[in-house]
């Protein structure tokens, strides 16, 4: 029954990238999917972690919340006259587990203008990231420890 869902899920995906309502794009989309999920049936693993809709919807507003921050600080940064820039790498360490929770928080991190994530470390305890302005290393750690890693634990864990 999951891969049946699936499957509308991506035939609907089908009809709104190649703009097609007609049953014969309809079916083409059904089968492309059913054959999709038919080679991958073996990879697919049951979701072993709780999903809490509300508390996805939150961290979705979050990230556009800081999306908006972020832009604001870095266009006034980029329309300055003289930039004070103080550009670095630091590292995170990660309170988050599994790899779904660590490549969530890395996307959001680079996804959020004035930070991107650079590397995961090999034991998987830390984070290195990029900021344009790397002035305060701490507060930048603390902002992530208390935005979006805390709002992923509470999503996911």
């Amino acid at each position: 029954m999951k891969f049946l869902w699936i499957n509308l899920v991506f035939t609907a995906i089908w009809a709104a990238i190649s703009g097609s309502l007609s049953v014969p794009n309809l079916l083409l989309g059904f089968s492309v999917g059913a054959l999709s999920l038919w080679l991958i049936r073996r990879e697919l693993r049951p979701v072993t972690f709780p999903v809490r809709p509300l508390k996805i919807l939150l961290l979705t507003a979050l990230f556009f919340k800081e999306l908006a921050v972020s832009a604001t600080k870095v266009a006034f940064m980029v329309v300055q006259p003289k930039m004070r820039l103080k550009p670095g790498i630091f590292s995170y360490p990660l309170t988050v587990k599994s790899d779904f929770e660590i490549a969530l928080l890395a996307n959001l991190i680079t996804l959020t203008p004035g930070t991107l994530s650079v590397d995961v470390s090999e034991d998987r305890k830390t984070l290195y990231v990029h900021a344009l302005d790397c002035a305060d290393p701490g507060g930048l750690r603390r902002d992530i420890a208390n935005g979006f890693e805390r709002r992923i634990k509470e999503a996911f864990e």
